[in-house]
């Protein structure tokens, strides 16, 4: 039997956050080593707030969750309550966190831990500012060749921005950690905007969550119906993208997902395209490929993987 894959999910909930850790804990495919927040969505100290929420809402109290960056690493920080409510997590009320916050600081718990576990096992999910892992990378350069692989959700291409005209949210935020991260060579796995919009939520696919009939898909359902609002008010569309979930879809079902090995810088110094992740997908230039960046997905072969694993909680 194949041992599972050890991740580290660093995360900002954020709604589609919370789905994406839920459907982690739902695999046995994978082991969640600890999860380690960042301020992005909202504020950090909600961002850890959520994440204990999430946990405890899986019955997986046994989870480490440790509190990070508060502000990213060169700027004031930009928040998104906006889409996704003054807490991170409207659309349900839930009962405060009782499991304790983990001893230390997320970065500390990185490096400890990429230092600690074999070389090349532990893959990395970042799933809102790169601002934890950039300053890890920044503290500790040790630890870079000991990570087996990054897999993001950030940037865009041809879906451009969405925070700005030029750039995605998760980017943007913190451009300066992004760099680093792009550019530190780890194997990388980007589910930008071009993909993440490509699986909407549709009002069956929300109510196949709530059908589950337990606690765990009736908040999912909620979450959406909130979520999706924003999103549906903003491109017209049929519903919202589950952006976070896919990143954790790729280790469970790589298949779902296509894409190109190509070179991807950040931009940080652009009077109206800071944050913005310049993708050379028709290779015109010779800088060297750091990413695969992906651009189509299975949305129907998605939500069918996410709905029967949100069932096993």
């Amino acid at each position: 039997m194949t041992r599972p894959r050890k991740i580290i999910i660093d995360t900002d909930p954020g709604q589609d956050d919370a789905v994406a850790i839920l459907l982690a804990l739902a695999s046995p495919e994978l082991e969640l080593l600890g999860i380690t927040a960042v301020a992005g969505n909202v504020p950090l100290a909600l961002t850890a707030r959520n994440a204990r929420i999430v946990c405890e809402l899986a019955g997986r109290t046994d989870i480490r969750v440790f509190a990070g960056c508060d502000r990213p690493m060169n700027r004031d920080l930009v928040t998104a309550e906006y889409v996704h409510g003054k807490s991170g997590l409207d659309g349900i009320a839930l009962p405060e966190p009782t499991m304790p916050l983990a001893e230390g600081h997320a970065v500390d718990f990185l490096i400890q831990t990429l230092h600690d576990e074999p070389e090349g096992t532990v893959t990395l999910c970042p799933i809102g500012p790169l601002t934890n892992i950039a300053t890890a990378f920044q503290r500790a350069p040790g630890i870079v060749p000991r990570v087996a692989e990054i897999v993001l959700m950030g940037g865009a291409y041809f879906e451009v921005g969405n925070v700005t005209p030029a750039a995605e949210f998760n980017i943007y935020v913190d451009p300066e950690a992004a760099r680093i991260v792009f550019g530190s060579g780890v194997p990388l796995v980007v589910m930008p905007l071009d993909v993440t919009h490509k699986v909407l939520t549709t009002r069956a696919r929300v109510e196949a969550f709530r059908a589950l009939g337990t606690r765990v898909g009736h908040a999912v359902a909620s979450w959406t119906d909130f979520f999706e609002r924003y999103d549906m008010a903003k491109y017209g569309s049929e519903g919202a993208p589950l952006h976070d979930p896919c990143t954790i879809a790729y280790l469970l079902q790589p298949d779902l997902f296509s894409g190109r090995h190509l070179n991807v810088e950040i931009e940080t110094e652009g009077r109206f395209t800071t944050g913005m992740t310049v993708a050379d997908w028709w290779r015109v230039t010779d800088r060297p490929a750091n990413a695969m960046f992906m651009r189509d997905v299975d949305a129907d072969g998605f939500y069918r993987l996410l709905t029967e694993r949100l069932a096993r909680l």
